[in-house]
């Protein structure tokens, strides 16, 4: 089964409806309900993605939602190691995206899945949007 590591802006377009965007999210974490996608996500999108929620609802509304999409996701660590290679490659220069991307490399994720392509101009792993994803399959 294809591993795909979902950025965060995509975790957000889902769990907080972004217009424009949902639908496509949507589409993905369906086809990963229904055992077609293996969707990972790094720890730090859950802990970004908890902080946006909290600023849409309130801190226990946001875990509540975070419960339930967790059942959808695998969680990555991140370590030393991870935090180690994104801090020494300047090919990286958002730390976040580093830590994304050497999640996604230390778990052989196939595909990253991303709104911000060029935050991974340098990535050995396939960069794709959403929508790019799903026309694909």
């Amino acid at each position: 089964m294809m591993r795909l590591l979902i950025d965060t802006n995509i975790v957000i377009d889902l769990l907080s409806k972004r217009e424009n965007f949902y639908e496509e999210a949507a589409d993905l974490f369906s086809r990963a309900d229904k055992n077609e996608l293996d969707l990972s996500i790094s720890s730090l999108t859950f802990a970004n993605t908890n902080y946006i929620l909290t600023k849409l609802t309130s801190a226990k509304q946001a875990r509540e939602i975070l419960r339930k999409f967790k059942v959808l996701v695998d969680v990555l660590s991140l370590d030393d190691k991870i935090t180690e290679l994104a801090l020494s490659d300047d090919n990286f220069p958002d730390f976040e995206d580093g830590l994304q991307y050497y999640s996604a490399m230390e778990n052989e994720i196939d595909i990253i899945i991303t709104r911000n392509k060029k935050d991974f101009k340098n990535s050995k792993i396939p960069v794709l949007t959403a929508k790019e994803f799903l026309a694909r399959t």
